[in-house]
């Protein structure tokens, strides 16, 4: 069944569990990862990112997400992540998306309180909920991350003035794949949840260990996003395939979306764990 987050997180954050956001280009990453949802009868948030929009549309994930989270016997959140800019948040809205983060973490922070405020208005009114970014998580590699961790006051102030239904905090991961273990501030993520009353969000999940995941929810995080090992599951099968003696793409399609299954189901494990 298509819900928006408040559907899946508001419970998640009463409870002390998470909910993984897995972000899919394709429809064997879509199918992989509603076969894991299916079977462990878990609540999953799947969707695409702007970046990943040269892959595959707004308007080619729509088609391919919307009917499937519909006839999905769980709750399935159809989310643009990572919106950057404004077209193409309205655009993943009037498209049916059931949630966006419209991320304006780069900019200063009166205009990223500004420029969310008017967007979570927009969603709100199309009964679409809103993620934001406070403070900045960067690449795996760059700069320290803990230049731009999330203010705790500030975060407080922020939800308040814009009304967003989710907020992504900077406390130590990156995007991508990681060069050296991540160091997470538990302390900052047990302040800042105790200071507001909607879910945190983890973004740069993949790579870090099962007691990271543990200890970052127990503190107060409710929702976490994968994507690169999903996407390097999809790559393994595909090589497996191949060595299996795979020659055309219905021999590798079932290992594809079994690969990417069996690795939605391992995080799934973990994040509905208390």
């Amino acid at each position: 069944m298509l819900v928006n987050m408040n559907d899946v997180l508001l419970p998640a954050k009463k409870a002390g569990y998470g909910v993984g956001l897995f972000n899919t280009i394709n429809s064997e990453m879509a199918k992989g990862v509603l076969r894991a949802a299916e079977k462990l009868q878990s609540p999953v948030i799947i969707g695409t990112a702007e970046v990943l929009l040269p892959l595959a549309s707004l308007e080619e994930i729509a088609d391919m997400l919307l009917p499937m989270a519909k006839r999905a016997s769980v709750p399935v959140v159809v989310h643009f992540d990572h919106g950057l800019t404004e077209e193409a948040c309205y655009r993943a809205l009037d498209l049916g998306f059931s949630s966006i983060m419209y991320d304006c973490s780069t900019a200063d922070y009166e205009t990223n309180l500004k420029k969310v405020k008017e967007m979570a208005k927009v969603a709100h009114a199309k009964g679409a909920t809103i993620e934001a970014e406070l403070g900045h998580v960067g690449e795996a590699g760059g700069e320290d991350p803990s230049a731009f961790y999330t203010d705790p006051q500030q975060a407080k102030e922020f939800v308040s003035n814009t009304g967003v239904d989710a907020l992504a905090i900077a406390v130590g991961t990156a995007h991508g794949a990681y060069k050296f273990p991540p160091k997470l501030d538990f302390e900052r993520i047990q302040t800042i949840a105790s200071l507001l009353p909607i879910p945190l969000v983890l973004h740069g999940g993949s790579g870090l260990t099962n007691a990271d995941f543990q200890k970052a929810i127990q503190c107060g995080i409710s929702k976490i996003n994968i994507f690169t090992d999903i996407n390097q599951a999809y790559a393994k099968a595909a090589a497996k395939a191949l060595e299996k003696g795979a020659t055309c793409a219905t021999d590798m399609l079932e290992d594809l979306i079994a690969g990417v299954a069996e690795e939605t189901e391992k995080k799934m494990k973990l994040f509905l764990m208390k």
